[in-house]
């Protein structure tokens, strides 16, 4: 059920807007395929590998929903006009009224825009001002349910057993100083990028385009794959610095309550 999510996400631009040529769907399914492939075996395997907090739902779930939703909105938008529905207008609708209300200087959709080559159509300009605003709000909210969770159900207490070599396949405990200095130390690093990748990403990009050229903003799949990574990476790693930033907690927890059962017992000095 994993895997045919992932490849549906994958295809989903490719199903609803046209490719154009028959290269670009064998790419597609060629990435859908791997893809699928990484999903089996991560989640089949009984020794972890890459993907974190395997074992601790919802905040994979959460992620991925997020990213779902967001492929599939901005498909939706950008849609021809020929082609345009009921539930179209209304997400362009929504992404109209959210992008022009965070269109600021210096906020990250006002950078997005300047990021951008000169001599792009008006037109082009507003179809990516929604799908930023609307890719904007899909990964704020998902943000927002992880820390209600985290709040109301004690995430990731409600899951059982927390096993951290298993969720967290890439930290190694005795890689060596204090496990829980290291893993607020990480949340910081996560959290900091976390809000100032959507200021750096249209900057890097802009140094890019003067080095390699700007790519063509004509094809709706590029642009789709390009604001999803520019609203959804900041959020995973929000995401990701909170939830290590728990896990740390639970440990000094579980530590300190260790210590006074050691000190209660006798076997340590009080």
């Amino acid at each position: 059920m994993r895997a045919a999510l992932v490849v549906l996400m994958i295809i989903t631009p490719s199903v609803m807007l046209p490719l154009g040529n028959a290269d670009g769907a064998q790419f597609v399914a060629f990435i859908a395929l791997i893809a699928a492939i990484f999903t089996i075996v991560e989640y089949s395997a009984s020794s972890p590998s890459l993907v974190e907090f395997r074992s601790a739902p919802p905040f994979n779930r959460l992620r991925f929903g997020a990213l779902l939703l967001t492929v599939a909105t901005l498909a939706i938008i950008f849609r021809e006009n020929t082609q345009a529905s009921t539930i179209t207008m209304f997400f362009q609708a929504i992404g109209e009224r959210i992008g022009a209300s965070i269109d600021f200087p210096y906020s990250p959709i006002r950078l997005l825009l300047l990021a951008l080559p000169e001599g792009v159509a008006p037109e082009t300009l507003d179809r990516i001002r929604t799908a930023a605003g609307l890719s904007y709000l899909i990964s704020l909210s998902s943000l927002a349910i992880f820390v209600v969770l985290l709040r109301l159900r004690g995430w990731p207490r409600n899951t059982g057993a927390f096993n951290v070599w298993v969720n967290l396949p890439t930290f190694d405990p005795t890689a060596g100083g204090d496990v829980v200095d290291r893993l607020n130390r990480d949340s910081q690093i996560n959290l900091i990028l976390g809000f100032l990748l959507p200021f750096m990403v249209p900057a890097i990009v802009k140094m890019s385009w003067s080095l390699i050229g700007p790519f063509s903003l004509d094809n709706p799949q590029t642009l789709i794959w390009a604001v999803t990574a520019w609203a959804f990476l900041p959020a995973s790693l929000l995401m990701r610095g909170v939830a290590l930033n728990r896990v740390a907690q639970m440990i000094y927890v579980q530590r300190k309550r260790a210590y006074a059962k050691a000190a209660a017992d006798g076997m340590l000095p009080v």
